[in-house]
């Protein structure tokens, strides 16, 4: 899936922007047209009139009749002609501008909808990383809690270590007294030993006299 940013959903928001702004630049380019289109007409209209009435007046001159007559009729093609073509570019024009107005509303409408589609997007990568953050507390709560405990044991084991170094010391000086005492035992008995056999030597000596 293609990880919808920030960037993008302002980029689209632009392009919308731009594409609202063509087709109002369109609609007053077709507004313009017109208008231009039907001062031309007004004006067309306008000369046609004043050629009527020009010929109205100069009607009663017979020899230029003929000749009026003649350049009325084809002022008249001329004009309907002009009209005519005028009608005609305006309404190729206006086609031209209305397709244009037609794919730029169908490229805004798809503009739209992709906004929508990274807006929901955003909507939903912002959930994920809301639980995500959840997670994330939860489990920093657990390690601190473990680290407590953990600190805890680790005080408990350490006054146990100390207990027991303490009691092999003691049990050190105990059995090195045990030692010593033992060390004087045998220095007793030994001295008892000499004595006896001294005194066994002495013994004997009475009895072989």
């Amino acid at each position: 899936d293609e990880l919808v940013t920030a960037q993008d959903v302002d980029n689209a928001a632009l392009a919308r922007l731009d594409l609202e702004r063509k087709v109002e630049s369109l609609q007053d380019e077709i507004n313009f047209i017109k208008k231009l289109h039907d001062e031309e007409m007004l004006e067309l209209q306008s000369q046609i009139q004043d050629q009527h009435v020009q010929l109205d007046m100069d009607v009663a001159k017979p020899d230029l009749t003929a000749a009026l007559r003649d350049v009325r009729l084809q002022y008249e093609n001329l004009a309907s002609k002009n009209i005519q073509e005028s009608e005609e570019w305006y309404k190729s024009k206006f086609a031209d501008l209305t397709e244009a107005a037609a794919r730029n509303n169908e490229a805004l409408r798809v503009a739209k909808q992709e906004a929508n589609d990274y807006r929901r997007q955003v909507q939903a990568l912002t959930c994920e990383v809301d639980a995500l953050k959840g997670t994330n507390e939860s489990l920093e709560r657990q390690m601190r809690e473990m680290e407590e405990n953990f600190s805890m044991e680790t005080s408990g084991y350490q006054d146990t270590i100390g207990r027991l170094e303490e009691d092999i010391h003691n049990m050190k000086d105990e059995m090195a007294r045990h030692l010593r005492e033992y060390q004087d035992l045998l220095n007793v008995k030994m001295a008892l030993d000499i004595e006896i056999a001294t005194y066994r030597k002495l013994l004997e000596g009475e009895e072989s006299r």
